[in-house]
């Protein structure tokens, strides 16, 4: 299956598979899309296309999954998402299901005991979910197994009289969820709990304040964003390399290291070697064995 990239038109990605639709809603697009490519749109609404690309082709092909091209992305940038995700799902899309699923009660049979007992584990789900977040706790519960174990009730084991129009309304608004749930859980536990687990490998306890510290030089950065040779000096530098190491192994003069790290500290509000190290491991810039004194 071809990938989907900046110049395709979002609304004929969208009119093929309705299910994207919480999707693009996440970022803040709306329907109406007209003809604008993903290009258009990300610019229009200030959306990094590559993270929103990467996720977009992992909704369409489930087979697809670009762990390193995620572990790419900044952790605020992927901590941000989640928490939108999991806003979305309690807000929405559980209120969703739990209308549906009244709606299918109402409807059917009341002597059918078997219908009580749906919305009960709907209910559990909803229990465990509230009291999770999505990244708060380094935990792997999987709560997308109660909905795939709901979804099979209803195709395999439901029985008795019931309105079968609305059982079809229920099972799709539940399995939406569960698709949503199951690709938010593989970037949780693929993704953001690695970045965590070596954020506090590293000595960094209070990684929350960490991501909103990250979150606030990502947004200085973008003012100016690293150059390429900066990128290259700031890897050096948290590397362990002297200034004229540096300037020896890039062919430039000393001074022009000095003057690439000055930029450097000025966009990313970064002065310390351990912060600059911290930097390059959470940007997926460099790994933990690469990092001296850690």
């Amino acid at each position: 299956m071809a990938f989907l990239g900046q110049d395709s038109v979002l609304s004929n990605v969208v009119a093929e598979n309705h299910l994207l639709i919480p999707f693009i809603n996440r970022f803040g697009i709306r329907l109406g899309l007209g003809e604008k490519t993903i290009g258009e749109i990300c610019q229009s609404q200030d959306i990094n296309p590559d993270f929103f690309l990467a996720l977009l082709n992992t909704f369409v092909d489930e087979d697809y999954f670009p762990e390193k091209k995620l572990q790419s992305f900044n952790i605020a940038l992927i901590a941000n998402y989640l928490k939108q995700v999991h806003s979305y799902i309690t807000n929405v899309q559980v209120v969703n299901v739990e209308k549906h699923l009244n709606a299918f009660i109402a409807m059917s049979d009341p002597n059918n005991k078997q219908l009580e007992l749906i919305p009960r584990l709907f209910a559990k789900f909803k229990v465990s979910y509230a009291s999770s977040s999505s990244f708060d706790d380094i935990m792997d519960e999987h709560l997308s197994v109660l909905l795939s174990d709901l979804k099979n009730i209803l195709v395999k084991h439901l029985s008795g009289n019931f309105n079968e129009n609305l059982a079809y309304a229920v099972f799709f608004t539940i399995d939406s969820l569960w698709r949503d749930l199951v690709i938010h859980e593989r970037i949780r536990d693929k993704i953001l709990y690695p970045k965590i687990i070596e954020l506090k490998r590293a000595g960094f306890e209070n990684w929350k304040d960490v991501i909103a510290e990250e979150k606030t030089e990502v947004d200085n950065s973008e003012k100016g964003a690293i150059t390429s040779r900066e990128l290259e000096v700031l890897k050096l530098v948290a590397t362990g390399h002297l200034n004229k190491e540096i300037a020896d192994k890039l062919g430039i003069s000393f001074n022009t290291v000095l003057s690439h790290r000055k930029n450097i500290t000025a966009k990313l509000g970064i002065k310390t070697v351990s912060g600059l190290t911290f930097y390059c491991i959470s940007h997926g810039y460099m790994s933990m064995s690469d990092a001296v004194d850690w």
